[in-house]
């Protein structure tokens, strides 16, 4: 597999606008706008960073997988996302070598990329992202 940098840190947010007020008017980080992803029951903000970029997550149904991240642990860093050149090729890589897959195949995710997410039970409690762009 080959992981070309840290794409972003996604962090759960009760709301966006909250939580953009740190980001943007504390730390000064451009605030690129929001998408909503109704597959993932998300709308998210993006402030880059770098090469990387901060994702604020805020759920659109009490039953997303935010929302219930939220319930669970609060609000908070939620995944991390790595880049990689060939999502497919990585998703074969890890499933070969034994990583719990939550995303057997890859997804539509914010800003046109494609993702997936490998389960926290394997990789010691971080909630994974591969994503390509």
């Amino acid at each position: 597999m080959n992981v070309l940098k840290i794409d972003h840190i996604g962090i759960a947010v009760n709301h966006i606008d909250e939580g953009k007020s740190f980001w943007s008017d504390v730390l000064g980080l451009h605030f690129e706008g929001l998408e909503t992803v109704k597959e993932q029951k998300v709308t998210t903000a993006f402030f880059p960073v770098g090469e990387s970029e901060v994702e604020l997550l805020e759920s659109t149904e009490p039953d997303g997988p935010v929302a219930k991240f939220i319930e669970k642990k609060g609000q908070g860093v939620q995944h991390i996302a790595f880049r990689v050149e060939n999502l497919e090729t990585a998703l074969a890589e890890c499933k070969q070598k034994g990583i719990q897959l939550i995303d057997e195949k890859p997804r539509k995710g914010a800003g046109g990329a494609k993702i997936a997410f490998l389960h926290p039970k394997s990789t010691q409690g971080v909630l994974v992202e591969l994503c390509e762009r």
